[in-house]
């Protein structure tokens, strides 16, 4: 059976890699198997904060007055919570933003800024503590990481890569085992971009830096001739058109990188899940 440690790391990790649905599914398994939890209760509200949209909004508040009522003095979800309101519309939730000023104020009596409480490493309160009051700069770092990969995996990247794969005849990811992010992008960039059909793509996308400087050349070009010769006045449209190719060789390459995503985080979440068994 599960510990609660064990569903704590697997949230984080799951969280880490951007899987926000992945960490609501794991605290709630995690609440069903050991009962109500405070910490869960953070990891669950967590999951929903970061989606930053008006119901999951309203199901995180659930999450956080749950967790409360168990703990009062939670330094996780009284920091959670209290950011929660401090973002709230005055106008749409005004009972919300009207709780962050006596959250915040709670919260700091509990864990002043300089206070060593912050930092003994005696509870899981304060694991919460030190994780900076699940403030903007948790939430940036987890979301940056993700960034930062997906910026690794630019078109141009990524079609290198495909044509690598193909030349070799490699991009199955091994089912019997959680493969990493970059296994299964390749994957899945051979599985949608393989093909003689998708040569044209391919090409594209391992030249999309020349293919961009050339459309635009010529879109600049067609625009000024459709001007000089009076069939547009005075700003003509009909040039960027020759953009249209590479922006969807683009989307092709940015949806095998979605669904790659989505293929990580499945195989992330049963790995994890299936180790804490």
């Amino acid at each position: 059976m599960s510990t609660l440690d064990a569903y704590q790391d697997r949230c984080e990790q799951l969280f880490v890699a951007g899987g926000s649905a992945a960490v609501r599914r794991a605290a709630q398994e995690g609440i069903d198997a050991l009962g109500p939890h405070p910490d869960l209760s953070c990891w669950l509200a967590l999951g929903h904060v970061v989606e930053d949209e008006d119901d999951h909004d309203d199901e995180a508040e659930r999450a956080f007055r749950a967790g409360l009522a168990l703990d009062p003095d939670h330094l996780g979800l009284l920091a959670g919570y209290a950011e929660l309101c401090r973002r709230a519309d005055g106008f749409d939730h005004p009972g919300r933003a009207g709780r962050a000023a006596g959250l915040a104020r709670r919260l700091r009596e509990l864990a002043p800024p300089d206070s060593p409480k912050a930092e003994r490493p005696a509870s899981a309160a304060e694991r919460w503590a030190r994780r900076g009051y699940w403030d903007d700069v948790r939430m940036r770092r987890a979301e940056a990481s993700v960034r930062a990969h997906d910026n690794e995996w630019n078109t141009e990247a990524q079609a290198r890569a495909l044509a690598e794969d193909l030349a070799r005849g490699a991009g199955s990811v091994d089912a019997s085992a959680p493969a990493g992010r970059d296994a299964h992008v390749r994957a899945a960039t051979v599985e949608a971009l393989s093909g003689p059909w998708n040569a044209p793509v391919r090409l594209l996308g391992r030249n999309r830096t020349a293919a961009w400087a050339v459309s635009m050349a010529l879109a600049f070009a067609t625009n000024l001739l459709l001007r000089e010769w009076g069939y547009v006045y005075p700003i003509g449209l009909w040039g960027w058109l020759w953009l249209a190719p590479v922006l969807l060789v683009d989307r092709r390459f940015a949806a095998a990188r979605r669904e790659a995503e989505a293929r990580h985080l499945a195989a992330l979440e049963a790995a994890l899940a299936e180790r804490g068994r």
